[in-house]
């Protein structure tokens, strides 16, 4: 009897600890999942969500992009500078292949101008005719062509700048100091004065008409 009543509280005992045994490997596995680190913050929310992977995207592009803007900006500066330097430097070639032109223009008609000096005194001689007015005509149009104009003629107005006085001649009625002969013609080339044009000059008449009055100076030297 008493081996028998003995047996049922062997079993509840047994199903007990069966019990409490399953109860702890549930709250082992609960503590597991909440206490993982790699899921969860210090406050509460994912460490590795989409819109911090979007940010940080977006700042590697945009430095990217500030990166390609620096080097076209540079690469921007140094074409207008190497253009800048091609025109410059194309001006300058462009200029000296004038000068050069004009200087070798100048010296073959520098060395004509004795034969322009012969067809101007025959011209003014009257023997300019025939074959000979028709080289002379055909020349002088191609001096022209070039700018060369020749000056220097009597009535002109004296301008050392364009003529070279070589005596002076009393002349009667006179105002201003006037070329009253012309030795030899003066000629410009494209502004420039080539050769200036040997003259005669002769000084104001101080009894002409508009003549300047002699200056106080002038007057008493003389007296």
């Amino acid at each position: 009897m008493s081996e028998s009543s003995e047996t049922p509280l062997t079993g509840e005992v047994v199903g007990d600890t069966a019990d409490d045994t399953a109860t702890e490997g549930m709250d082992g596995d609960v503590g597991s999942i909440d206490d993982d680190p790699a899921d969860t913050a210090t406050d509460g929310e994912p460490t590795d969500t989409p819109s911090i992977r979007d940010a940080e995207r977006t700042l590697r592009d945009t430095e990217r992009t500030i990166g390609l803007e620096t080097l076209v900006g540079e690469r921007t500066a140094d074409l207008q500078r190497l253009q800048a330097e091609y025109v410059n430097y194309k001006k300058r070639v462009d200029r000296d292949r004038h000068q050069a032109r004009q200087l070798g223009v100048e010296s073959v008609i520098t060395e004509m101008l004795p034969v322009l000096d012969t067809i101007s005194l025959a011209r003014s001689h009257g023997d300019l005719t025939g074959g000979f007015k028709a080289v002379a005509d055909a020349l002088e149009k191609v001096t022209d062509k070039h700018g060369l104009k020749p000056f220097g003629e009597v009535g002109d107005e004296f301008d050392p700048r364009l003529h070279d006085a070589l005596m002076h001649v009393q002349m009667a009625g006179i105002t201003v100091t006037t070329c009253s002969q012309v030795m030899q013609q003066g000629y410009m080339l494209n502004n420039r004065v080539l050769r200036p044009a040997r003259v005669a000059v002769s000084d104001p008449d101080p009894d002409a008409d508009g003549a300047p009055a002699p200056s106080e100076s002038a007057t008493d030297q003389s007296e």
